[in-house]
């Protein structure tokens, strides 16, 4: 894999500023690489001479509002805590779900965010997260430039879920893509060990999209049936259509093995247990549902080595955007075309990420609205591919923390 740089034009100013210091903040759900673009804007911010400090604010944007800061450089002491640092799932300095009022409802919070900076010299604010973080990056853009503030705010992206616009995919989404193919293969295995007749309904993550179930189709690069048959958002769905589907695959397999988004069926209803009740009740054979839950996101003993080196480039190329003079920016990946994987990373106006969802594409669901196309299995293959070195102790996988 080959990464290409491409930053856009910068402020006018561009890199003339004194000594300062930087803080870098995670928010939103945890994902298996979410460090990893932490460590690749720690790594980068101390190659950078001019940087003095390297703060992380504890949960996210309430850690810059209450002051709550922490030195990163008393924290991440060497290149081995770096090195675990990539392969540690969640979130390090912990997250938050708060979104920042407009300013002018926002009491004193923007105020107190300018009292912090302030105080500790710092001139540009990484924001790691999914789209409520990006709106943050904007407003506290947009309020930095109205009161006169250079303070470069730009935003890392991260989801599991795969559902930011702009960017080609999500640090993190591939790794949970892998857990999840490789979760499905498993539980393919048990179930074709009876000859009686059997189905499997396999819930992902996805309330809106559906990429983390499609994702599931790189088994059939590797001569898997499995999973008979995938359904997502996007696709419309319906209970006399599934049931339908499972009759004709019972037709062909002993155990059949359907994977679901968690919000095919609405955002009221649990798709797993609602689909194994009318298909027990249809069927009378044995069926049983799995929810691969929050496993999926945190799963770092199977990441991919793509997923969390691309992390940790996004993260490390986010410095030199500041240092250029951008702000208000995302961070992206633009995949370029050719028979290699081949991804640039680039910059967007991080309001055009805010309030919009990136659905899976139409033309890579196939014409019974049951499965993907070709196409999907050519996108999601390169992103779980490769497979980090992870350090063990005990039998168990050895995760970095700041504290004991």
């Amino acid at each position: 894999m080959q990464i290409y740089i491409n930053v856009k034009a910068a402020r006018q100013n561009g890199d003339n500023m004194d000594r300062f210091s930087i803080a870098v903040a995670q928010s939103g759900g945890p994902t298996a690489a979410v460090n990893s673009s932490l460590a690749g804007v720690f790594r980068a911010a101390s190659l950078c001479p001019a940087i003095d400090n390297i703060y992380g604010a504890i949960n996210g944007i309430e850690g810059v509002i209450g002051d709550e800061l922490a030195d990163l450089r008393r924290i991440i002491t060497s290149d081995e805590d770096i090195s675990l640092l990539k392969t540690t799932p969640s979130t390090l300095l912990g997250s938050c779900r708060y979104k920042l009022p407009p300013k002018e409802q926002s009491g004193n919070d923007y105020i107190k965010i300018v009292n912090t900076l302030d105080k500790h010299n710092i001139r540009a604010l990484f924001y790691i997260g999914g789209s409520g973080s990006m709106d943050a990056v904007v407003k506290l853009d947009e309020y930095f430039r109205a009161v006169g503030k250079d303070i470069r705010v730009i935003g890392i992206p991260k989801s599991s879920d795969n559902d930011i616009p702009v960017t080609d995919h999500c640090p993190g989404f591939g790794s949970a893509a892998k857990y999840a193919a490789a979760s499905i293969q498993e539980i393919t295995r048990d179930s074709r060990v009876y000859s009686t007749q059997s189905i499997t309904v396999i819930e992902t993550m996805g309330s809106r999209t559906g990429w983390l179930a499609a994702s599931s189709c790189a088994l059939h690069a590797n001569g898997e049936s499995a999973p008979h048959l995938i359904y997502i958002p996007e696709a419309g769905f319906s209970d006399e259509k599934y049931l339908h589907d499972t009759a004709e695959m019972i037709k062909h397999y002993r155990a059949v093995i359907t994977a679901v988004s968690e919000g095919v069926c609405g955002s009221e209803i649990s798709a797993a247990e609602h689909l194994e009740r009318i298909t027990a009740e249809k069927f009378g054979c044995k069926v049983r549902s799995v929810k691969l839950n929050v496993m999926q996101r945190c799963s770092s003993h199977i990441s991919s080595l793509t997923d969390l080196d691309e992390a940790y480039d996004i993260g490390a190329a986010a410095i030199d955007a500041a240092k250029r003079g951008e702000s208000g920016v995302m961070m992206a990946f633009r995949r370029i075309p050719g028979d290699q994987y081949r991804i640039e990373i680039f910059t967007e106006p991080a309001v055009n990420c805010v309030g919009r969802i990136k659905q899976f594409p139409a033309e890579w669901i196939n014409e019974g609205k049951n499965g993907v196309t070709a196409e999907a299995v050519d996108y999601f293959l390169p992103l779980i591919k490769g497979e980090p070195v992870i350090r063990y102790e005990n039998g168990i996988p050895v995760h970095f923390r700041a504290t004991q």
